[in-house]
């Protein structure tokens, strides 16, 4: 299923949409938002997907709000080899951990805002892993078990504050540096998560592209190795690193200005898109 948050012009607040095929069917009155919808269960999907009574919008009707509101947002830095590879370094021996803070959300169709403190801001094409129960000290074995579904994200970066502040949290935390979604894809439809294919494309030209199955470190394995000493909640997202291509690293670099349009493109998940303002 498809789990989409959304609103319009002409329903007040926050909406919850099952998408099918081309039309968002609302099921709010099932569950208010997403963490909602996780804390129902398999219960909570039976439901939704029998819902047919609620209002149904198309794709373009709607104004799509990130695909999830988590309560925390961890990254992993480096988790392709040939990514480490571009930036000159060796594959990091253990997964390299990173936050982007609550702030830092953003949606599909958003406008991400080129912030004037950064001359140097990137795109990273990325596949979000999104918790479905609590998970603490969980084995590699049993990991995939937590996982609610997928989404697609955007770690947008500003690599002068990156590279200078000597951590990462700043240069990937700037407000709207996290857009997510168009939806959250829940795990049934998604057989293996390290066998999908994952694009980036700036002004509809591809800058990344590669497999899941490149990831160093793997879905379960970064599950389970964040868990050993951070709880990991429902609707906490997971973003699992970016492949090669990054703007940053081409000669000469290939970094984002007003107007331009970035996609991030996961199989059996969709695209997520976006357009950047200048501030």
């Amino acid at each position: 299923m498809k789990l989409i948050q959304f609103k319009t012009a002409t329903v007040a607040g926050p909406r919850l949409g099952r998408l099918n095929g081309e039309t968002i069917v609302d099921i709010t009155a099932i569950a208010a938002d997403v963490r909602a919808m996780i804390a129902l269960g398999a219960e909570g999907l039976r439901a939704a997907a029998q819902h047919n009574a609620g209002a149904a919008y198309g794709l373009d009707a709607v104004q799509f709000l990130p695909a999830v509101t988590p309560s925390k947002i961890l990254c992993v830095g480096r988790n392709y080899y040939e990514h480490a590879k571009e930036g000159g370094d060796e594959p990091p021996p253990m997964p390299l951990l990173f936050n982007k803070l609550p702030t830092s959300l953003n949606s599909h169709g958003g406008a991400v805002t080129l912030h004037s403190i950064s001359e140097q801001i990137d795109f990273e094409a990325e596949l979000a892993v999104i918790i479905g129960s609590r998970a603490s000290r969980v084995s590699e074995a049993n990991a995939l078990d937590y996982v609610y579904g997928y989404s697609c994200l955007n770690d947008v970066s500003a690599r002068d504050l990156q590279f200078a502040d000597g951590q990462w949290m700043r240069g990937k935390s700037l407000d709207g540096f996290a857009p997510i979604g168009p939806w959250i894809v829940t795990k049934d439809e998604i057989a293996d998560p390290q066998a999908l294919g994952i694009e980036g494309r700036l002004n509809g030209e591809t800058m990344q592209k590669s497999n899941t199955s490149n990831m160093i470190f793997k879905v379960a394995y970064l599950i389970h190795y964040i868990s050993q000493g951070i709880t990991l909640e429902p609707g906490d997202v997971i973003a699992t690193g970016t492949p090669e291509g990054v703007g940053v690293f081409r000669k000469p670099p290939v970094l984002l200005k007003n107007g331009d349009v970035f996609d991030v493109i996961v199989d059996g998940i969709g695209t997520l898109r976006n357009h950047f303002v200048s501030q």
